[in-house]
């Protein structure tokens, strides 16, 4: 059974002196309970357009969805009130976004920040929020977490922010999670044990997630699915073993060599 459902979905951006760019086109995907769906292409190819969405994030006003359909759990979110999406995000569907040093406040600790979330979804004791905050710490392999939630972001690397990152993310039990390129300013061995996190969590925690991601080594790894997104549109979906190992379309076959090209590089 599907948890996300994206259909005909197109969204433009406004132009100044100038008729709006569409910039997605028609996209369709599902997300099925449970699984990971791949989302690969180039760099300007709709991507993150997709991802923010979904979490009804688009920057307004200048881009804006025009048409189309996204419904989670049946429930459509295209056209929702923004107290409804308050709610849903980060209770229902959590983000993690490419670069948590602009997504985490510089001025508040960590646990701050994760407690914060959990008592805008969760009614309790903010004692109560803070200890699962660093239990959550601890679930996403940060070491010591009593002390690292009371850090500040500045004092924690690359890898440890994205990692606090996902524990916010996942700290009220979100459904699905939308993860869009999560390692983009990592090394590589760190990028893996995050790849490695996330495919964790989703087993332990039944979650749904949307990966989009450069790394076709962590999608072959981790996507049930993939889907192919080329000029703002969806090229190409099937399984895993069908889209890496059998492509079909000319665009998915350059992009894979490309990949592999870049593989053999390093």
């Amino acid at each position: 059974m599907a948890v996300l459902v994206i259909e005909d979905l197109c969204v433009e951006i406004a132009m100044r002196h100038r008729p709006p760019v569409r910039v997605l086109d028609g996209v369709c995907l599902r997300l099925e309970a449970g699984s990971t769906l791949g989302l690969v292409g180039a760099s300007g190819s709709g991507k993150s357009i997709t991802a923010l969405s979904v979490l009804g994030l688009l920057p307004a006003p200048a881009a804006r969805i025009v048409s189309g359909s996204i419904r989670l759990d049946g429930e459509e979110l295209v056209g929702a009130a923004s107290e409804r999406l308050r709610r849903l995000r980060g209770g229902e569907i959590a983000m993690v976004f490419q670069d948590p040093m602009t997504s985490l406040d510089p001025v508040f600790t960590i646990g701050d920040q994760i407690a914060e979330a959990i008592l805008l979804h969760r009614p309790m004791p903010r004692r109560e929020a803070w200890r699962l905050a660093v239990e959550t710490l601890g679930r996403v392999g940060i070491a010591d977490p009593s002390s690292r939630a009371r850090a500040y972001p500045h004092q924690l690397s690359g890898g440890m922010r994205q990692r606090v990152m996902i524990a916010m993310a996942i700290a009220c039990r979100p459904r699905v999670l939308v993860a869009d390129e999560p390692t983009t300013a990592l090394d590589v061995t760190t990028a893996a044990g995050i790849f490695d996190l996330l495919d964790d969590i989703r087993h332990e925690f039944g979650l749904s997630i949307l990966l989009v991601s450069h790394d076709m080594a962590a999608i072959a790894r981790m996507a049930d699915a993939v889907a192919v997104m080329h000029a703002g549109r969806i090229v190409e979906t099937g399984t895993a073993d069908a889209v890496l190992d059998r492509p079909l379309h000319p665009y998915t076959r350059e992009l894979l060599a490309c990949a592999q090209a870049f593989a053999g590089e390093g």
